[in-house]
């Protein structure tokens, strides 16, 4: 089973867990592939699909949900993970408040699970390096209540996503198993 894992990234953290997942899944002799959503135009090759996308003011970016929209028949008829990417931090996104499930959760992410028969959607933490911040960002993050939201470092627990990948290797041989034309 040969794996997507498309991803909108603003400053590069989302494509780093990206490019993560698919050299875990690699290893684990599922072939996959790390492309930005802006670069793919099909699945032809592709058995299955992992979706990510940075989340900024608690909303996946638009080019992320635009390609799920976009292919979201050719979606719906393979095996689908959702992830975000966003919170900073070291606090487990489970006990964040209000919790970073719903936070990073956009309304419309639901409707998008629910239209591909995403078999899932994790969160993971973030990196923020200042020095990739456009001006905009750079003057809100100066701002104290802001700054202390959006500490620079990088927050990603690599233990974590490489986890998750592996799971999601395993899950991927157990549907080859019931399912050998995928």
């Amino acid at each position: 089973m040969s794996v997507l894992v498309a991803y909108a990234s603003r400053h590069g953290s989302t494509e780093g867990i990206a490019r993560r997942i698919a050299a875990t899944l690699t290893e684990q002799n599922r072939p996959a592939l790390a492309r930005s959503v802006l670069a793919v135009d099909g699945f032809s090759d592709h058995e299955a699909v992992v979706v990510g996308s940075a989340v900024q003011h608690a909303l996946w970016l638009e080019e992320a949900v635009t390609f799920v929209r976009r292919f979201e028949d050719e979606l719906a008829v393979r095996p689908v993970w959702f992830f975000s990417c966003g919170p900073l931090g070291v606090e487990r996104p489970d006990v964040i408040s209000p919790p970073v499930w719903r936070v990073a959760r956009p309304p419309d992410l639901t409707d998008l699970i629910q239209a591909v028969g995403a078999r899932e959607h994790r969160v993971f933490h973030g990196a923020l390096d200042p020095r990739t911040l456009g001006y905009r960002e750079r003057a809100a993050r100066a701002d104290p209540a802001v700054l202390d939201e959006l500490p620079a470092g990088d927050f990603r627990d690599w233990a974590e996503v490489d986890w998750w990948a592996q799971r999601l290797a395993r899950e991927m041989r157990w549907l080859c198993t019931r399912h050998p034309a995928r």
